[in-house]
């Protein structure tokens, strides 16, 4: 076939001889393109087990990887030696044994993407671990398609890591890659047609799950970027920095403190947390042109100690004067003083440096 079957791995040395088995028997004369992040060797696996493969296989080991498991399938994307392309885990839980099903439905014009589905007629989910991972696997299945009602309504599994397209139907300069679902990815930024094959999720042939806590929060993130761009990952840090901010009021005061103290105490908190999340999660492309680190944190720290002077005496005056209670308070001025907070940040402390400022950095 004339097929590369992109498989990116992350830790999963014991399971390449016998994903490559069971793909070169289901797809004969396919390309498979391990694209490896790996620290234990999976790269050399692939190198020792392609000396002896019946169909051509190849790996592209990434020294500095970047856009997490979505950046290795696009990098594949790129490297791959065929247009017409399948995406799967390296875990096997993707059935090799289903590619030619997504290949022909590819080649049948079916969909212009052809996913394979748990939750369409004929497929299962019985791989997932517990009831727990079923249960967290639907429900955010549930979200996602909440969120964009669109463009998924006839995608039953738009988590899946394990479909086909023709790379050339894709700008692949245009997906940003931040996480491991690349398919969402794909299908909310393009206009193509998607189709289903069923496939039973299976059980991990060898080594351990990456599924985390760490994995739901970059997911999260990528949910917010795709749905809302950087004004929605700004506003879900700082949705979690409020409620963290009305829990230290809360605790707080529940020890007794005085309210202002305690919401002094929970902003410089949530400032300093707030301002390490947006660099890592919202504002990470404009970091090479900002000014250096320690600046735009003085810019950020400096500006929200004002607002948060503005901030706490209106919060209580609210508490004083109109009765209302002060986790009440806190959480209405935090709303209000969102959108000043996100201009603030998007204008002035990650604006592009200026040609001074280059000069003086090149220089030091």
């Amino acid at each position: 076939m004339s097929v590369t079957v992109i498989v990116p791995t992350y830790n999963e040395r014991e399971n390449v001889a016998e994903l490559v088995r069971r793909t070169a028997r289901a797809v004969p004369g396919a390309e498979i393109l391990f694209v490896d992040d790996s620290s234990d060797g999976t790269a050399d696996e692939v190198r020792r087990v392609a000396a002896g493969a019946a169909c051509p296989v190849r790996v592209v080991h990434r020294d500095k990887p970047t856009g997490g498991l979505g950046g290795a399938v696009i990098e594949g994307l790129r490297a791959a030696s065929h247009d017409t392309c399948v995406v799967m885990d390296g875990d096997l839980q993707h059935p090799p044994e289903r590619i030619p099903d997504i290949v022909a439905a590819l080649a049948a014009g079916d969909g212009e993407i052809v996913a394979a589905s748990r939750y369409v007629g004929g497929g299962s989910a019985t791989g997932l671990a517990d009831a727990t991972r079923r249960l967290v696997s639907r429900a955010s299945t549930a979200v996602t398609r909440a969120m964009f009602p669109v463009r998924l309504r006839r995608v039953t599994d738009p988590m899946t890591g394990f479909f086909g397209v023709d790379r050339r139907l894709l700008d692949l300069d245009r997906l940003r890659p931040r996480g491991f679902k690349i398919l969402l990815e794909i299908i909310v930024r393009t206009d193509l047609a998607v189709a289903e094959v069923p496939f039973t999720f299976g059980d991990r042939f060898a080594g351990a799950s990456k599924a985390s806590v760490r994995q739901g929060a970059r997911f999260l993130h990528q949910l917010a970027l795709l749905r809302f761009g950087k004004m929605g990952a700004f506003a879900l840090i700082g949705a979690l920095g409020a409620v963290a901010n009305v829990a230290i009021v809360w605790a707080l005061t529940g020890l007794g403190a005085g309210y202002v103290w305690a919401a002094i105490i929970a902003a410089e908190t949530t400032i300093v947390a707030n301002f390490l999340l947006a660099e890592r999660f919202v504002f990470h492309d404009l970091r090479g042109q900002a000014r250096a680190f320690w600046r735009r944190f003085a810019t950020s720290f400096g500006f929200n100690n004002a607002e948060a002077a503005v901030r706490i005496p209106v919060m209580a005056l609210m508490v004083e004067t109109w009765g209302i209670a002060s986790p009440v308070a806190t959480a209405i001025t935090l709303a209000v003083a969102f959108v000043i907070r996100f201009t603030f940040h998007s204008l002035v402390v990650y604006a592009p440096r200026t040609e001074a400022a280059e000069r003086a950095a090149t220089r030091a």
